[in-house]
């Protein structure tokens, strides 16, 4: 059994097409005051030994990823689920029902802080020079010392650009993170695997009451296009991935993924 997330008992219910890992139809494991949501796996796919070779497999990683991502995202919009590692399997239901009983303090506890409550995330890009308004064109170094000259130049223009976004992107985490329960920062994207222009200089995540949701996104919205050169993407609502213990985040699993695919 392949499980997702663990939640409270939620009314609504999840659209019927709704599939998991391998297409798997998704159902819901009740245990006292608590609900795993989960599917069956194959064991040829899922066993230490097939399972350990698979999470080097960057094409069956990303897959699994977004499947597991799909079934959250869809819980996200009936409760509040907490998220649960990628490739958390048991054998049978048994398995599942002795996860919830060991740590039901644990996963009440977190829903507790999670309930009615979503993460938003936000990425800060430097964009590249091409992006930057085209400069003059110089003349030609007519000595040594003048190519030695403009080459420190160019050097300082940059550093100034790079200042200029760390400068940016820590006020912009500043003062979201005054309108969230709670920030956390990831370390940024190495960009020349992910291949997105420029250089990532903020990768955050933050935790915002939903009926707050609005007014964040309208935060994040005002900021676009404040510096020409640097790109402010926001991603979300999400489960609230970063924000408990039980999750490897299952979308940095696929961007990961694709950031190290050839």
């Amino acid at each position: 059994m392949y499980v997702y997330a663990v939640c409270r008992p939620y009314e609504a219910a999840l659209q019927a097409e709704l599939t998991g890992v391998g297409q798997a139809p998704v159902k819901a494991l009740r245990h006292g005051d608590l609900v795993a949501v989960l599917s069956a796996v194959p064991q040829r796919d899922f066993a230490e030994q097939p399972l350990r070779a698979h999470l080097e497999d960057l094409d069956w990683l990303a897959a699994t990823a977004r499947a597991h991502q799909t079934v959250v995202a869809a819980l996200a919009t009936v409760t509040s689920p907490v998220p649960l590692r990628l490739a958390t399997v048991f054998h049978d239901e048994s398995g599942v029902r002795t996860l919830i009983e060991a740590e039901a303090d644990r996963f009440r506890r977190t829903l507790d802080r999670l309930d009615g409550r979503v993460e938003w995330g936000v990425k800060v890009q430097l964009q590249s020079g091409s992006s930057q308004p085209e400069a003059p064109a110089r003349p030609a170094p007519a000595s040594g010392r003048d190519y030695l000259r403009q080459r420190l130049a160019g050097r300082r223009s940059q550093d100034d650009r790079d200042e200029r976004a760390e400068r940016f992107a820590a006020r912009l985490h500043q003062e979201l993170s005054r309108h969230a329960e709670a920030a956390r920062l990831h370390p940024p994207q190495n960009s020349s695997l992910s291949r997105e222009p420029g250089r990532n200089v903020l990768n955050a995540a933050y935790l915002v009451p939903r009926k707050d949701s609005e007014a964040f996104v309208e935060l994040v919205d005002r900021t676009k296009g404040e510096e020409s050169d640097l790109g402010v993407e926001l991603t979300g609502p999400w489960a609230a991935y970063s924000f408990t213990e039980f999750a490897e985040d299952a979308e940095d699993a696929e961007d990961e993924a694709e950031e190290e695919r050839p």
